[in-house]
């Protein structure tokens, strides 16, 4: 399974390079980021915005290899704020456009013909680069959807729809994980208990779909199991996390290896009471398998969805983060307390390995009209810092960003940050409008104080492709230090 984009791949030796630079120091590199990321460092990013309206509200990002960005919404709403190009065909009637595609590097956008409802799918994207997004509402619940990184001609790349492969089940808030193998696995989905597998192939049993009693053993009144967290561990097995509850699954023998302790406290932690989750950054030295922490954070108390949804009564979020060593022998989850409350929020790794916790509400759950209170300020985990010293937290935006609301990581290190639409509609009037534009937060570490650590490549001794185990060096240097090669 190979990287055959050299977009892709430059992106994964920035890794490489940054490890280098660590190494460069004779320090721990775990240890050397701890200590150029103190609280009186990490509070000073900024925020940039990009575009004022990409023309649509950003329910979903993804990132491509080639340093693009492919940005949608539903398409049952009703007219976007963007045109498809004249003369182009209009599905449905309709002439706007509900996905647009975003040049990171150009800061350009151009609008793209999206068929079927996306509302609340999911999406992986497949060894090769291409985005598999499957599932969503209505007429999209089946519907598999690709969307590969376009080549020199951009015009040409556009949504495309399987019409002869389909969802064995119907998949609306379910999850996407790639394989080892390079398969996507499709976990969940409302009132759905069942996990399948893309591409779909007779030889290896995938055009089927098999039944997780987890799925059920984790619903409960007000669902709480939606979108459950799906994490790929160095052992190829899942950890899975839906409501409170956890387990370690085998999905090659479909067997539940393990049932990791409850996250304690009252908070539920998925859609609708959305929390949020990443797999803490891997040290790849001394043992195998290596130590594997989860870290959950935010969510909504048992209850919070109903009140906010039947009764407009916006109930404070979860206040607390859980971290759990994985492959302990005991695995006991370690809680700790944000600095404010949070629902529907975005986690993210950061090149520090460190974790920024962005967007969301401070009351109520997700939902049209569920929460009020939006939360302008990100926070940072400093993930090996001592408990006292975990959180800081980060300049503000001036956007409120709820419902919908995305984030991702960019090559180049900063934040890209769209979305929030309480409504189902488009509504521009009232306290938390429906948001259109297009931010980058800019972290402390890209700071022209820190210009003298921060490498720059050189050149890349490859060819197109990486492989799993091959070899292959980088160029670059630190004005700090001196030039080096990394193989």
């Amino acid at each position: 399974m190979g990287f055959k984009n050299p977009s892709l791949f430059m992106i994964f030796s920035s890794l490489c390079i940054l490890y280098s630079f660590l190494k460069l120091t004779k320090a721990d590199p775990w240890l050397l980021v701890n200590q150029t990321s103190p609280s009186s460092n990490v509070s000073g990013g900024n925020w940039q915005l990009l575009q004022s309206s990409v023309g649509v509200s950003a329910m979903h990002l993804q990132l491509l290899p080639n340093n693009k960005v492919v940005i949608f919404d539903r398409t049952d709403f009703g007219s976007s704020n963007i045109s498809l190009p004249p003369g182009s065909f209009c599905p449905k009637n309709d002439c706007t456009a509900h996905s647009v595609l975003y040049d990171v590097v150009s800061n350009t956008l151009r609008p793209l013909h999206v068929l079927t409802d996306t509302f609340c799918s999911s999406g992986a994207l497949d060894p090769n680069g291409t985005l598999i997004q499957t599932g969503g509402f209505n007429e999209g619940d089946h519907v598999i959807r690709t969307f590969a990184p376009c080549g020199a001609d951009s015009v040409a790349c556009d949504w495309n729809e399987l019409n002869a492969t389909r969802l064995v089940d119907r998949r609306w808030y379910a999850t996407n994980q790639v394989l080892p193998d390079g398969r996507i696995i499709i976990l969940g989905g409302r009132r759905v208990f069942t996990y399948e597998f893309y591409p779909k192939n007779d030889a290896l049993n995938n055009t089927k779909s098999f039944y997780l009693r987890f799925l059920v053993e984790s619903r409960d009144p007000e669902e709480n199991n939606l979108y459950p967290f799906l994490h790929l561990l160095p052992d190829g097995n899942l950890f899975i996390f839906a409501n409170k509850k956890s387990i370690l699954f085998d999905y090659k023998r479909d067997i539940v290896l393990k049932q990791f302790p409850l996250i304690p406290g009252d908070d539920k932690r998925n859609y609708p009471s959305t929390g949020s989750s990443v797999m803490l950054p891997l040290r790849l030295s001394g043992r195998w398998p290596p130590v594997v922490e989860v870290l959950i954070c935010g969510g909504a108390p048992a209850g919070a969805f109903m009140k906010s949804d039947k009764m407009k009564v916006f109930v404070e979020a979860s206040r607390t983060c859980g971290r759990l060593r994985v492959n302990d022998a005991n695995p006991q989850w370690l809680m700790e307390a944000m600095p404010m409350p949070r629902v529907m929020s975005d986690m993210i790794l950061l090149p520090t390995g460190d974790v920024i916790i962005i967007n969301g509400a401070a009351n109520g759950t997700a939902g049209w009209e569920d929460a009020v209170n939006p939360v302008l300020s990100p926070i940072l985990y400093s993930v090996n810092a001592q408990l006292s010293q975990r959180f800081t937290v980060l300049s503000p935006s001036k956007v409120p960003r709820m419902y919908h609301s995305t984030a991702i990581l960019l090559p180049d290190g900063r934040i890209l940050v769209a979305g929030s639409n309480p409504h189902t509609t488009y509504v521009f009037t009232g306290l938390y409008p429906t948001e259109l534009s297009l931010e980058a937060y800019n972290p402390y570490y890209l700071d022209a104080k820190f210009n003298s650590l921060r490498p720059s490549i050189i050149s890349v001794e490859s060819g197109s492709t990486v492989s799993y185990g091959s070899r292959f060096g980088v160029s670059f240097s630190v004005s700090l230090f001196r030039q080096g090669t990394v193989s």
